[in-house]
């Protein structure tokens, strides 16, 4: 089923084989993210959530595995030292311990506050400062991310 069309001119919307709604599926079992600056759908969230809680699919990978086809995408696709995997975010090779890579939100607000992609990635993640992406691709502040 057609919902939209994309900046670029691509065909956005929903799948279905039968009855069954393969987006939903595909998010369920952990084959698929929710790319939330498109998403209409509340459901699909909650189901990516609990697929991470039950460890299903690419949540079962280690974090620093864990990469969004968006991040994927903005690094080239390179290939990683695991040929068969995306390479890790920047972000996941921060320490844990260190919060976020010592970055807090509401200090900053805009890329030119910002120093490193890895704190622009912070900002924009986990602050939800999508200002930082202007060109709405999911890379934010492109001159420090490119």
């Amino acid at each position: 089923m057609v919902e939209d069309t994309d900046r670029y001119g691509r065909t956005v919307g929903r799948v279905w084989a039968g009855t069954v709604d393969v987006n939903a599926e595909l998010i369920r079992r952990g084959a698929a993210w929710v790319y939330r600056q498109y998403n209409r759908d509340p459901a699909l969230p909650r189901l990516e959530a609990e697929a991470r809680r039950a460890r299903r699919g690419l949540w079962a990978l280690p974090a620093s595995e864990q990469v969004p086809p968006w991040e994927w995408r903005s690094n080239g696709g390179r290939a990683s030292a695991t040929p068969s995997r995306p390479p890790a975010s920047p972000t996941a090779a921060l320490p844990q311990s260190r919060s976020g890579g010592g970055f807090s939100c509401g200090s900053k607000r805009y890329c030119t506050q910002m120093t490193s992609c890895a704190e622009a990635q912070f900002h924009f993640r986990q602050c939800g400062l999508a200002r930082l992406d202007g060109d709405r691709d999911g890379v934010p502040c492109e001159r420090l991310c490119r």
